[in-house]
């Protein structure tokens, strides 16, 4: 019998058997639902969060899809050699780096990684092969480096010319054999023109190489928001009139925060500070063990980042894309070091912070209070949230229609109204 997806009926989502003429009529029309497989994985919270939001915003529009997200780590866990010799999974290892900042020298591992990963390649592939015969899909869709060569054979081997397409989740790639592949079956989606140009370069065509308006971003942070800053400040115990900056490290946080908070501590600058700890909770600690001079807000885990960012004025972080991206459509400029301890991957963030003139790079965190004293001068902060304003990221709105394109779907059912930003969260 032929398998039958119903539109609107959620407890008869995936039946066998055949309708009834009055059944039809009663609930309009049925059709075939098509799957979409995400993979992803917890390395830094980037991918797992634009696998969520890409999930999130396709099961808000009048499509028949059915997304489901992958876990690699979960899926190849027999294979990582790593864990086999620390105990310790590969993205924990990298969540550990990220914490401590241990990232000199991270450019040699991950090369190393890299060629561990071909050494494995046969056998992941056919690991790779069996999940996807055993989880039959219409479209892949990758948001993680490193192993799309390895996930693109093995899906065009089980389901030839069904698409895969790969979402580049940093402003560009960090060839050979990052995001990018030179495999003809390979879709990429680009965040800016560097990216599609290091597509093309590889040699994929037009037909292959989709370039949106930005990163992806949860779509969250583009609820309308109307509420005062002043009122938000003074709810986490801040001025209400103070210029405020958000320390913000990634989902797992940094202990670089700490010597931040003492240098930007020890001036007497006409600042205060919110500090988002992600996951690190003995950074939290630390933190809240201390007496400040100046007021700040300290906070552990939240998905409320996007609320949290309306109290602020501008961000202090790590050249990381994502919080790049989200504080971009939160109209927050940046202030962010790049130098050898930087991941080699988000080293071309910090130049196209520089090319849109949408904040300041340093060299140094050691140079931090000359940077925030220059993002202080009113003149220098109002040119940066001019240039911020006009960057208008769609990305995640952009996505769904280009894999409804690869889907075959050239007229689109309608869908609800894409939101835009409100007016008020302009600053």
């Amino acid at each position: 019998m032929e398998l039958i997806e119903h539109k609107r009926v959620t407890e008869l989502s995936t039946w066998h058997g055949v309708c009834s003429t009055a059944l039809l009529d009663s609930y309009g029309t049925i059709s075939p639902m098509k799957k979409i497989l995400i993979v992803y994985h917890d390395a830094g919270g980037g991918h797992r969060n634009a696998a969520v939001a890409l999930q999130t915003v396709i099961s808000q529009e009048s499509r028949d899809w059915r997304v489901e997200l992958v876990q690699f780590q979960d899926l190849t866990d027999q294979l990582d050699v790593l864990r086999k010799l620390t105990g310790i999974r590969i993205q924990q290892q990298y969540n550990i780096l990220l914490q401590n900042g241990w990232t000199l020298g991270s450019t040699y591992l991950l090369r190393l990684l890299q060629g561990t990963i071909r050494l494995f390649h046969k056998p992941l592939v056919n690991l790779l092969e069996n999940h996807w015969r055993e989880n039959r899909a219409d479209l892949l869709v990758s948001v993680i480096p490193h192993f799309n060569r390895q996930i693109c054979e093995s899906w065009t081997r089980v389901y030839p010319g069904r698409p895969f397409v790969t979402i580049i989740t940093d402003l560009a790639d960090f060839p050979p054999r990052f995001w990018i592949e030179p495999v003809k079956d390979q879709y990429v989606v680009a965040g800016t023109e560097k990216a599609a140009e290091q597509a093309r370069a590889m040699g994929h065509d037009s037909a292959h190489v989709f370039q949106t308006s930005g990163m992806i971003v949860r779509p969250d942070f583009y609820a309308a928001d109307d509420s005062e800053p002043g009122e938000l400040r003074k709810r986490m115990g801040l001025q209400a009139d103070r210029t405020t900056a958000m320390v913000l490290f990634g989902g797992h946080g940094s202990k670089v925060m700490l010597d931040i908070t003492e240098r930007l501590d020890a001036e007497d600058l006409p600042l205060q500070l919110i500090l988002i700890c992600g996951r690190n909770e003995a950074l939290a600690t630390r933190l809240r063990s201390r007496q400040w001079k100046m007021p700040v807000h300290i906070i552990g885990f939240t998905r409320e980042v996007h609320q949290l960012m309306r109290a602020a004025d501008f961000l202090i972080g790590k050249p990381g894309p994502g919080s790049i991206a989200e504080g971009m459509i939160r109209k927050l400029p940046v202030l962010i070091e790049c130098n050898a301890w930087t991941l080699p991957q988000e080293r071309y963030n910090a130049d196209w912070v520089k090319e849109k003139n949408v904040g300041i790079v340093l060299k140094s965190f050691k140079d931090l209070v000359s940077g925030v004293k220059h993002m202080l001068d009113p003149a220098t902060l109002a040119e940066f949230r001019g240039n911020v304003a006009a960057h208008n990221n769609r990305a995640i709105f952009e996505i769904p229609e280009i894999l409804a394109t690869l889907l075959g779907e050239s007229n689109p059912t309608t869908r609800p109204a894409i939101p835009t930003p409100s007016a008020n969260v302009s600053r």
